[in-house]
């Protein structure tokens, strides 16, 4: 059999839409000896046994069959965590995923889409494959979102879209910013992306019962461990997550198999180690944040499970490939405004020692 021809940067076959595409790339996933992985934000511990138990009965039992399309048991799960009802929970893919589908039924009216100039780059990416024009608000000059920078006729934008706390800063806004943002866009979806949200900010769920205009989205792939697992959810008033349904339904009418929907269902019921292993990674950012600024860093105020840090003496990209020498990985972006900054995920103990021990020896 002769050699596959090798592919094209580009292909008569595509679109033109998809020939102008610059994809989001997602965090290094390399196979190295002994690695120290802080560059995903993943966490540090593994998921609730019940998770495994329940994982295991599921692949035993019924997968021959199709999975129930609404995710019904794991809806009303998350509807008790967060102290709603099922009809206001729509469960999704991954929050990416949940995200993409938010995007297409609720930002395309040919206006531009508000969002912070640093923050999720998957936003940006969702805007180009759907044709929403972003409007990129600069965060100010502590990398905090100022929402009075957002202030726009409602008629004006397709919506307003906020990490919080945001990524890759890790600083959160209080619940009276993300409310005024409703107030000043009421016939618009405001969508709050809640991604870190349980490492210590304030969610935006108190305030979806008295604002039809508010979708949160939150993920199991960070306070949960479940970044294998690919579940995310949105939580909204009913016909919020109505649309989102015609959406799905319009798309992938099984998006959650019946594995992902029985261990996401497990790890809500488990508060004790949700508990648990949420207040270790707080502990652990905190004394990683003070060892750090031991060291000379600047580091931002985070809410979230990672540090963003900057040494003014010392090069970011410099600092990230020695550190990879080490087989220690961070995140680098080398983008303007943040190229001299390192986002750290926060480890186990063991593993935020071994990156400062490793620092301490760089910067000498």
């Amino acid at each position: 059999m002769s050699a596959l021809p090798q592919a094209e940067p580009t292909s008569r076959f595509w679109s033109p839409q998809i020939c102008s595409l610059v994809p989001y790339v997602p965090g290094e996933q390399p196979r190295i000896e002994g690695l120290v992985k802080l560059n995903t934000n993943e966490n540090p511990y593994p998921p609730s046994p019940r998770v495994i138990e329940a994982i295991a009965r599921a692949a035993s039992e019924g997968l021959q069959l199709y999975p129930d399309p609404s995710s019904s048991a794991l809806r009303g799960a998350i509807a008790t965590a967060c102290g709603t009802t099922l009809d206001h929970v729509f469960a999704g893919n991954g929050s990416d995923e949940v995200l993409a589908l938010a995007f297409h039924a609720f930002f395309r009216h040919g206006m531009p889409l508000l969002m912070p100039d640093i923050s999720y780059s998957f936003y940006r990416v969702y805007c180009d494959l759907y044709g929403i024009e972003p409007e990129c608000v600069p965060l100010d000059a502590q990398m905090r979102v100022d929402v009075s920078d957002y202030a726009r006729a409602s008629g004006q934008v397709s919506g307003v879209v906020i990490a919080n706390p945001n990524a890759p800063t890790g600083i959160a806004l209080p619940l009276a910013d993300i409310e005024r943002l409703l107030l000043a866009h009421p016939g618009r979806v405001v969508l709050v992306d809640e991604a870190y949200v349980d490492f210590g900010a304030e969610s935006a769920l108190a305030l979806v019962d008295r604002h039809p205009n508010l979708l949160v989205v939150q993920t199991l792939s960070k306070s949960r461990s479940l970044a294998g697992l690919r579940v995310g959810f949105a939580i909204g008033q009913r016909h919020l997550v109505e649309a989102l349904e015609r959406v799905k339904d319009s798309f992938n009418s099984y998006p959650l198999d019946r594995v992902a929907q029985a261990g996401a269902q497990a790890a809500f019921e488990d508060v004790a180690h949700f508990e648990r292993t949420r207040r270790a990674v707080i502990d652990s950012r905190d004394t990683l944040a003070a060892a750090l600024a031991r060291l000379g860093f600047e580091v931002l105020p985070s809410a979230a499970n990672f540090l963003f840090v900057r040494h003014r003496a010392h090069d970011a990209a410099m600092l990230a490939a020695r550190l990879r020498a080490q087989a220690i990985l961070v995140r680098h972006f080398r983008i303007p405004r943040i190229e001299q900054y390192l986002r750290i995920t926060v480890g186990t103990p063991a593993q935020c020692d071994r990156l400062v021990a490793v620092m301490a020896q760089l910067l000498a």
